[in-house]
């Protein structure tokens, strides 16, 4: 079966998804980002910032049947009574699609930056509301999951830190302490520094998750200390990383500054530095219980980077296709560019990248669809490093191709090639994944050394 094969109800769905998103979001492109040019500083974070015209698309795209696709199995019937629909907004998608299947569509949202926030498919959204479907309570559910079903508020994830390198999860530094008072009643006080927290300023946000090391120094735990032997050095392994639900706003969540990517603010969602201080939680918060935080963050990665790169090759197939559009309006030294041998060149390689980012991708998804997120792993960390590599190649050229117009803001070019070259850092830098994937290589040698012996 190709990889690209669809059903025909599948088919239906994702042409009339690319109507959506080619006659309705990218159209819509400039008017987002007029309304938002209205704001400087802090107002751009307010709620008048956020353009009309998003709330607009939303509701175009519950009424076509395009909202959370991303749904990879069902949704909890007492979260919809038993029906697909809480209040009047249809939060259960008609048919739950494979990874594969949903990567195909995740490529055409990714064409426009505004496609997967309107179809309810956005980062963090999405790994926020696959982490609640696998772990969460009935009550966090209730509280949480509902709401950012329906699109009505929006979400964090708060990992990475400004003093460590992040990117190694024992290294996390926010603590979460555990108080255990007098009539057993057990309260948690959150307390460290977050950055990168994308969407933690957006005036939507209402929860956000956060990863952080356990500590049991307070003397009412202390026979739980005594419990876990070696303490010091356990609590430098993955063992103590928790996630927590924290309610936003919250009187002990502080944003202390916006922060840019090459200069973009990526406003009204955007990325920011956060101080946590004695951010006071009770039981209720904990994400599956103390120190599953790893295991949290891993299930949330997987299919969260089939979405990263389908959506980072949807936008490279736009560039290119700008680019194509560019060699035949354009001539220099009497010939089109499209003429010029160096061109034709650079639109060969660009055709290659694309298939095979996509082509990738699309596998690693079939992967995780039969063995799941762990037996795919060498699959996920490949397109990790080679997809943002391949895309950002792609955009590269066609900035290459439109010369000084490339690197303005009249086209999506140059606010493309930040998105993807930013991508080789989210979620794990290049190098992380590169040793996983050699280490995994190795191990598959080693067996097959062993199967000849």
């Amino acid at each position: 079966m190709s990889l690209l094969a669809l059903p025909p109800e599948i088919a239906a769905l994702k042409a009339k998804l690319e109507s959506f998103v080619s006659d309705r979001c990218i159209p819509s492109e400039k008017e987002f980002e007029a309304h938002i040019e209205k704001f400087s500083g802090p107002d751009r974070w307010s709620e008048d910032a956020v353009p009309p015209v998003m709330e607009e698309l939303k509701r175009e795209a519950q009424s076509l049947g395009l909202w959370n696709l991303f749904i990879p199995h069902p949704v909890p019937v007492s979260l919809a009574n038993g029906s697909n629909v809480v209040g009047d907004i249809p939060i259960i998608p008609k048919k739950y699609l494979s990874n594969r299947e949903y990567g195909i569509l995740c490529e055409v949202m990714g064409r426009s930056a505004l496609a997967p926030e309107a179809c309810n498919c956005s980062a963090p959204d999405t790994g926020n509301m696959e982490v609640l479907l696998k772990h969460g309570s009935a009550e966090q559910q209730s509280r949480f999951l509902t709401p950012l079903l329906q699109g009505k508020i929006r979400s964090a994830f708060l990992m990475t830190e400004p003093d460590v390198a992040s990117s190694d999860a024992r290294n996390l530094e926010t603590r979460l302490t555990k108080v255990i008072d007098g009539d057993g009643k057990v309260k948690y006080f959150l307390n460290g520094r977050k950055w990168w927290s994308t969407g933690a300023m957006d005036p939507r946000c209402k929860m956000a998750l956060v990863v952080a090391k356990m500590d049991y120094s307070h003397p009412s735990c202390a026979a739980e200390r005594e419990k876990r032997q070696n303490f010091e050095d356990v609590n430098k392994k993955r063992g103590y990383q928790t996630v927590v639900i924290v309610p936003m706003p919250h009187p002990g969540v502080k944003c202390v500054r916006p922060l840019t990517v090459f200069g973009y603010d990526d406003a009204p969602h955007g990325h920011a530095e956060v101080s946590l201080e004695n951010v006071e939680l009770d039981e209720s918060a904990v994400v599956l219980g103390e120190g599953r935080g790893f295991e949290i963050a891993q299930s949330r990665l997987g299919p969260g980077r089939i979405h990263h790169c389908m959506r980072a090759v949807g936008l490279a197939a736009r560039c290119y296709e700008l680019m194509l559009e560019r060699t035949s309006q354009r001539q220099t030294f009497g010939k089109f560019l499209y003429e010029h041998g160096s061109c034709r060149e650079l639109i060969a390689d660009s055709a290659s990248d694309l298939e095979s980012a996509r082509l990738l991708t699309l596998a690693c998804a079939e992967e995780i669809d039969r063995l799941g997120a762990r037996g795919a792993r060498d699959k996920i960390a490949l397109i990790k490093v080679t997809v943002p590599e391949l895309t950002s190649r792609v955009v590269d050229r066609a900035v290459q191709i439109f010369g000084g117009a490339g690197v303005s803001g009249d086209f999506p070019l140059a606010r493309a090639l930040v998105g993807l070259r930013t991508l080789r850092i989210a979620d794990g830098p290049d190098a992380v994944h590169k040793q996983t994937l050699a280490m995994l290589e190795l191990k598959k040698a080693q067996k097959r050394a062993l199967s000849r012996v």
